[in-house]
Formats: C-alpha cells, sequence, structure tokens
C-alpha cells in the first residue's frame, strides 16, 4: 500500500522533473527569465541614464526601495508617487524616472536571489526524492523475500521512507507557491510603471 502511494508521489513529480531537464536545475513550470527588461515593464522615456545615478538621489532612491518592497500595497503607491512628484516640481519627470529606474534595478537583485534559492530548492528535491526511491527499493526487497517478517531493521527502513515521503510532499506542494514569486515580483513592476508613466 505504502509502496503504491511512492510510485504515485513520484509520477505526480515528473512535471517538474521534465521542467528540470529542459531548464537545467529550474523545477517551475514558468519558464526562468533571469532579468526583467525595461523594454517588458516599461514604455516611457529611456532609463539609461536614470538607472546610471538613481542611488544618488536620496529621495528618489528611498521612494524606490519603498515601492519595490512588497510590504508596500500597490494600492498606496499612487499617493506616494504624486507627493514625491509634487515636491520634485520642475524636475518631476527625471526624478521620477529615477524612481522607476531604482524600483527595476531592486525588484531584479531581490529576484535573482529568488531564483537562486529556487535551484538551491530543487537541487535538495531532487537529492530527497533519490533517497525516497533508494529506501523504497531496500524495503521492497525487505518484504519480498521468502521469509520476510518485520524486524527493527524494515520498521527502521519504512519509518524513515514515511518520514521523507512527507517532507519530499510538504515541500514539493510549497514550490508551487515559491515559483509564483519571480512572476508576482514581475507583474509588481509592470504596474508601478503603469502608475508612474501618466506623471512624467
Amino acid at each position: 500500500m505504502f509502496r503504491a502511494s511512492i510510485v504515485t508521489m513520484l509520477l505526480l513529480a515528473a512535471p517538474a522533473a521534465l521542467a528540470q531537464s529542459a531548464q537545467g536545475d529550474w523545477p517551475c513550470v514558468q519558464r526562468r527569465i533571469a532579468t526583467i527588461s525595461a523594454g517588458s515593464v516599461w514604455s516611457g522615456p529611456d532609463l539609461a541614464a536614470a538607472s546610471a545615478d538613481w542611488g544618488q538621489d536620496f529621495e528618489a532612491a528611498s521612494l524606490a526601495r519603498q515601492l519595490a518592497s512588497r510590504r508596500t500595497p500597490l494600492e498606496e503607491v499612487d499617493g506616494l508617487v504624486d507627493g514625491f512628484a509634487q515636491k520634485a516640481g520642475a524636475a518631476k519627470s527625471e526624478r521620477l524616472l529615477r524612481v522607476f529606474a531604482g524600483v527595476l534595478e531592486l525588484t531584479n537583485t531581490e529576484r535573482s536571489r529568488i531564483l537562486a534559492g529556487i535551484s538551491r530548492y530543487a537541487k535538495g528535491q531532487e537529492a530527497l526524492a533519490e533517497r525516497v526511491r533508494d529506501e523504497s527499493d531496500k524495503l521492497s526487497l525487505a518484504k519480498d523475500s521468502p521469509a520476510a517478517e518485520e524486524t527493527p531493521q524494515t520498521k527502521e527502513i519504512e519509518d524513515r521512507l514515511k518520514w521523507d515521503t512527507r517532507i519530499f510532499q510538504e515541500r514539493r506542494q510549497s514550490l508551487t507557491y515559491v515559483c509564483e514569486t519571480p512572476v508576482l515580483l514581475e507583474k509588481r513592476v509592470f504596474e508601478i510603471a503603469r502608475r508612474i508613466q501618466p506623471k512624467l
């Protein structure tokens, strides 16, 4: 019975394995895109100059950090940007470009850390899946032998197998949420861009 559940679990993990084979150690259904390019989220003026010096504008950098933080609700973006634009006066457009350049760079930095974490997570899952298969094979051999009877060793293997299987399944479920995070970050940057552009 337990053996059958292991096989089912490993079959359910097959889509992640396919994603890994297509993109190295990438376990997500979503394609791995290393960096959010400005062109994919921004249709305003060129960001080249702003990207180079946004960190030198203290107030623009401070707002960029606030907007890039997922703790800041998107509903607050308009008010924060409007307040900044009003104080910026004639330099509003130039400084708002710096704000968005900062948001994009900070988000890409955070996203890179998340992508690296997902790859490490995938390697851990791969190692755990291999251990589950090994333990399952050992248990099957022990139980299928002519003089099969439960021993302390087989009980230990079975307990370890159940525990590792549980961890594997829980981590596989968590991976669905983790894989969404880079996509959510891209959507957030796009939404911030959409709110800043009309104010330039």
